[in-house]
């Protein structure tokens, strides 16, 4: 594996490039206890302000699940909406894993992820479980949403984690899997690279 000329930073989305998630498995719940022409509300769901108000950190996780309460009309209870919203996390590829430990010899390694509470105690778990050992075995920094206030892709977000690390965009390179993600990071003058496939963060460093 080679080094990216001028590159000293990494810095990597978390859902569908290090952590696999399927928004299937969450619809697919939600679709079990609504009825038929509801399921596109369902949908419309993710991009809508309560949901994202969680991931900037602006609600709690009890105002979020009284919102997803009202956004569906349901009373449903709060262990059942915690399993809906954690079942699209589906694993980390343990080849992600030991690819980041490889690349952090060479480059910062950091994380820059819109996600909120109730997914990331999830996260959090699996990752010790599967290293053993805290985050700093991996990542230098993680960039959090809902702990910074901020969301992908407002500008504000890449200035923070440049002002943060201390590198010029020029030398830092982004990998996400939505191309508003990449399109805010370039508007900085961050490197980036879309990632399209389950493979393609692996099949990147290998032909560096």
């Amino acid at each position: 594996m080679k080094n990216i000329p001028d590159i000293k930073f990494l810095i990597f989305d978390l859902g569908n490039v290090i952590y696999d998630i399927d928004y299937s498995l969450t619809f697919n719940k939600l679709y079990s206890k609504l009825p038929e022409d509801l399921h596109e509300h369902a949908r419309q769901f993710m991009v809508s302000n309560t949901h994202f108000q969680l991931e900037m950190g602006k609600i709690t996780e009890s105002e979020f699940r009284d919102g997803v309460r009202d956004y569906f009309g349901q009373n449903w209870q709060d262990e059942w909406i915690d399993e809906v919203w954690n079942a699209l996390l589906v694993d980390i590829p343990n080849e992600r894993l030991e690819l980041l430990a490889k690349l952090k010899s060479d480059y910062g390694i950091y994380m820059l992820s819109n996600t909120n509470s109730i997914h990331f105690k999830v996260v959090d778990e699996l990752f010790a479980k599967r290293l053993g050992s805290a985050w700093p075995a991996l990542f230098d920094k993680l960039f959090l949403s809902h702990e910074m206030g901020l969301r992908k892709p407002d500008k504000a977000i890449y200035q923070a984690v440049l002002d943060e690390i201390g590198g010029k965009p020029e030398e830092c390179l982004f990998f996400d899997d939505l191309e508003a993600n990449l399109e805010g990071a370039r508007s900085l003058g961050i490197q980036t690279h879309h990632i399209t496939h389950p493979k393609a963060l692996i099949e990147f460093f290998e032909n560096v």
